[in-house]
């Protein structure tokens, strides 16, 4: 459609004013240079290029905004849909992960609790068994006496390694154990491994090895006193048959009143080990050297003088000193100062106490199962008719009463009222001493 200085016409050429009116309005001119022309009610409005991209550009945004927000409305409730599903999603993929977290806190937990617990259980048996040794040392200490086991030296309760109790650990208020703060550090020492118990695998080792040698030094300090107090049966028996004296028939004189109760054979427990059959054969052996003793406490073969025997005559016959005519020597003198103690030589009775012809002022003792022991020429008696003696008891001084021709001790050993050799009982109680 052609025009003319901005008039409009139709093609016949006649101008339809009425018609392009609204053209005229809003459509540009022409473009004169840079600037834009429009023309409107007759009147043309020329526009900068910037001025009119500007427009143009607010027109296009409010477009889009217009479009946008009319989407956002259209489709608002789709929107807050997917994104609270989103969150939904985001928030339920947290909680997993929360939860497979605490998950694995808790198996955590729960293997160290029960790694704990099984140490626990190893440490409160290694303390029941050193529980269990020291009881043993106080009744290894017990059984030993030293006049019978000589210098055998027994573990003492210092042997024994000592442990530190454990704590329990503390409870919630539903009784759940709770692991105390730092609980891992003190559980699994520095470098112990992935595990984190080869440190303490290696502390409870040392500590039952340890335990084990305690438990050997034990057994094989009730062996020697098992084969010490062997070694003195034998030897009591060896030295009873060797005085013709039966330890199974010989009698022992009553023991001291207020002593009793109901027999009860002695029995090896029925679950008893190892160490339960060793106190049992020491204490049965105790048992026989304490009778054995006891009756050797009856048998004169002790010295009566404490010092070395000096010997000045023999027993059997002799030439008299006083007539020079041969003579039964019914005992043995032994040579001495005026007024060394004479101790008897086993347990008895005095039976005679005080002047007796040739012996002088002597003293008789009856030990009983026929044996008889006499002290002469002392020069004092210290004893009466009728009182009970020890072994070992001071009787009196010696002297030189009586028949004598010095100071010396006339000292004889009668079995049945008959006079023997005392060194027979002299030598046995020589083998006893040694």
């Amino acid at each position: 459609m052609p025009h003319r200085s901005g008039v409009y016409y139709h093609q016949s050429g006649q101008y339809d004013a009425a018609y392009y009116a609204p053209l005229q309005q809003a459509t540009p001119v022409h473009q004169s240079g840079t600037d834009y022309t429009f023309l409107h009610a007759g009147r043309q409005l020329r526009v900068k290029p910037i001025a009119f991209w500007a427009m143009a550009a607010t027109l296009i945004g409010m477009a889009a905004w217009t479009l946008t927000t009319a989407s956002y409305f259209a489709f608002r409730e789709d929107v807050l849909t997917r994104l609270i599903a989103r969150q939904t999603d985001m928030q339920f993929g947290y909680e997993d992960r929360i939860a497979d977290l605490r998950a694995h806190v808790d198996r955590m937990s729960s293997r160290q609790l029960l790694d704990q617990e099984q140490y626990e259980q190893k440490l409160e048996q290694l303390l029941r068994r050193q529980a269990m040794l020291e009881s043993r040392a106080a009744t290894i200490s017990a059984l030993p006496d030293p006049a019978v086991t000589g210098s055998t030296k027994q573990p003492s309760r210092s042997d024994t390694p000592r442990m530190a109790p454990i704590k329990p650990l503390p409870l919630n208020d539903k009784g759940a154990a709770v692991a105390p703060p730092n609980r891992s550090a003190r559980l699994w020492p520095t470098g112990a491994g992935t595990h984190g118990g080869g440190n303490i695998d290696a502390l409870l080792a040392g500590v039952q090895a340890s335990l084990d040698r305690v438990e050997a030094r034990h057994a094989a300090a009730l062996k020697l006193v098992e084969e010490d107090y062997g070694a003195k049966v034998r030897r009591m028996h060896s030295v009873l048959t060797e005085l013709g004296v039966d330890p199974n028939k010989i009698g022992v004189r009553p023991a001291p009143p207020a002593i009793g109760g109901p027999f009860v054979p002695a029995r090896l427990p029925a679950d008893g080990g190892s160490f339960d059959r060793q106190i049992y054969r020491v204490s049965v052996a105790r048992a026989q050297v304490d009778r054995l003793a006891q009756t050797l406490s009856n048998v004169p073969v002790r010295k009566p003088v404490m010092s070395e025997l000096d010997l000045s005559s023999g027993f059997g016959v002799r030439i008299d000193p006083f007539i020079r005519a041969p003579a039964m020597h019914t005992g043995l003198d032994f040579r001495g100062d005026t007024g060394d103690p004479v101790r008897v030589t086993a347990n008895g009775t005095v039976t005679a106490a005080g002047w007796s012809g040739g012996y002088g002022r002597m003293v008789e003792v009856d030990h009983g199962n026929g044996f008889g022991t006499r002290y002469g020429h002392l020069s004092s008696i210290d004893v009466r008719v009728g009182q009970s003696l020890k072994l070992g008891q001071i009787v009196g001084r010696l002297g030189t009463t009586g028949r004598s021709t010095g100071p010396h001790l006339h000292y004889e050993t009668r079995v049945d009222g008959e006079a023997v050799d005392p060194q027979r009982f002299l030598r046995a109680g020589s083998r006893l001493a040694k």
